[in-house]
């Protein structure tokens, strides 16, 4: 009989090794994850492709919130309530904020974030009569209707004393970021 190569010595003893360490579950489950590790690189990814600016954004400003192209006036309809006695997400006096808003997401021109901003009918006077440019109708990045929750097309005084429409505020949630 032939005497066993080096070759064939070192590989028993070291598969001797191995099994008296681990069991072949082990070993097959070790195999298998760096199997996988070194495909995963090359499974497709989707990447967040960075949106670019719609037309709104790209006009939008950050110093007179009484105007339409007012940054967190981006998903706003109707009359703005600072221009009727209140301001940016208060209501007129003689008016009350409806209990439900819609919302918007809108991007601040200064630091280049976006923002949650929750637009507020405010009730129980009749629409304030401002001047054309305090009447906004902005539907940046707009969802469909069957989002009800996001659409400015509804009135919002539900739940309150008197369901007629005075203005809108616009108040800021959080970052969106």
């Amino acid at each position: 009989m032939k005497s066993p190569s080096p070759f064939d010595l070192f590989s028993e003893s070291v598969t001797r090794g191995l099994a008296r360490f681990s069991s072949r579950r082990s070993v097959l489950g070790a195999v298998g994850a760096t199997a996988v590790a070194q495909s995963v690189p090359a499974l497709p990814v989707a990447r967040a492709a960075e949106k670019p600016l719609t037309e709104f954004e790209l006009k939008s400003q950050a110093k007179d919130p009484t105007r339409c192209d007012y940054w967190r006036h981006c998903a706003i309809d109707g009359v703005i309530c600072g221009c009727c006695g209140g301001g940016i997400h208060s209501c007129p006096p003689g008016s009350q904020p409806s209990p439900v808003s819609w919302i918007g997401t809108c991007r601040n021109p200064d630091d280049g974030k976006s923002y949650v901003i929750a637009y507020r009918d405010c009730c129980g006077r009749t629409t304030c009569s401002a001047p054309d440019e305090c009447e906004c109708n902005t539907a940046d990045r707009e969802l469909p209707i069957y989002r009800p929750q996001s659409s400015n097309d509804i009135i919002w005084c539900f739940g309150t004393a008197s369901q007629r429409y005075h203005c809108s505020t616009a108040a800021l949630i959080g970052s969106a970021d």
